[in-house]
């Protein structure tokens, strides 16, 4: 049996629970090339989540997706 797909609600209580933790997002940058960026989920919204990045890495501190990137598969996110 597959497994029921991931509703946008099933997502944001996913990610509620993971406030706080590190996080990685790999996100599609275009034709054949991928970003990675480390970070701490920082805080979620109705219809977004906000990630602190890690400042040795990245220029700009914070980044925010929806959970639509995430349902799409523009962005794919993993827990450390």
């Amino acid at each position: 049996m597959k497994p029921m797909p991931n509703t946008l609600a099933t997502i944001k209580s996913k990610l509620d629970n993971k406030v706080g933790e590190e996080m990685m997002v790999v996100a599609q940058a275009g034709r054949k090339k991928i970003t990675k960026r480390h970070g701490i989920l920082h805080k979620t919204y109705p219809a977004v989540f906000v990630v602190d990045l890690d400042q040795d890495e990245n220029s700009f501190e914070r980044v925010s997706y929806s959970y639509t990137d995430i349902l799409t598969k523009n962005i794919e996110i993993a827990f450390e």
